[in-house]
């Protein structure tokens, strides 16, 4: 028993050289997740506040089917439904991609937490005082120029604080990669209760693991937010 719990618990935090651990693999998905979500999230967000119906309408869509749906009903269509077409399974890239667990799992966070993100983000945009638009129109502000140098980094900082909820929740979404059969911090405790029949000291281990990241992602946006928000702090 306790080289079962040994066995699992160097699993979950430490590497032989030849598989990544369980808070690896979590950290590994939550960083590709949110870089790629956050990305695609930029563009859409101007797509979303365009006056353009045919340009608002598509992304409206998407950000209504995603954050209408729940992420686990969404990893389980990408994962297990799609390769069930025989589309799918008959095509030689899609089928390749849609076989793996990883690329699954990454594939539904990403387009999940930019539904969000997205959302967020226009509402952001929105929230912009119409007098610096007006302002930097006045001078000669190009399209280009006015989202660059204006929209896009005042959005990021009014968005800062709801975006690091939205990392956090993303973190806990990784959870769910258990479902593909990716070896994350979940899987992994999982793995653990199911050989030693230890519930509580398997889940609390994973439940102090996702606490740590968790604390730890929480301190890193705070900082951030004294230094990018500090004109929003009171005087002191």
């Amino acid at each position: 028993m306790i080289d079962l719990i040994q066995h699992y618990w160097k699993a979950l935090l430490f590497s032989d050289g030849y598989h990544f651990t369980g808070v690896v693999v979590t950290l590994w998905l939550l960083v590709i997740a949110i870089a790629l979500g956050f990305t695609l999230s930029i563009g859409l967000s101007m797509a979303r506040v365009s006056s353009r119906k045919w340009v608002q309408f598509p992304v409206w869509l998407f950000t209504y089917v995603f954050r209408g749906t729940p992420l686990y009903v969404q990893l389980l269509i990408i994962y297990s439904g799609l390769f069930s077409l025989d589309y799918i399974r008959g095509h030689e890239f899609l089928s390749w991609f849609f076989r793996s667990g990883y690329r699954c799992t990454i594939l539904a966070l990403v387009l999940n937490t930019c539904a969000y993100t997205t959302e967020m983000f226009a509402g952001a945009i929105r929230s912009i005082p119409r007098g610096e638009i007006e302002a930097a129109q006045a001078y000669g502000f190009s399209g280009w120029q006015m989202y660059s140098h204006i929209i896009i980094p005042s959005m990021l900082r009014k968005a800062l604080p709801a975006y690091s909820n939205e990392v956090i929740l993303m973190l806990h979404a990784t959870s769910l990669a258990f479902t593909a059969t990716v070896p994350d911090i979940l899987k992994i405790a999982r793995d653990m209760n199911a050989a030693t029949y230890l519930s509580f000291q398997s889940f609390s281990i994973a439940a102090v693991i996702y606490m740590c990241i968790s604390f730890t992602l929480i301190g890193s946006f705070r900082l951030a937010e004294k230094r990018w928000l500090k004109h929003l702090q009171p005087a002191s």
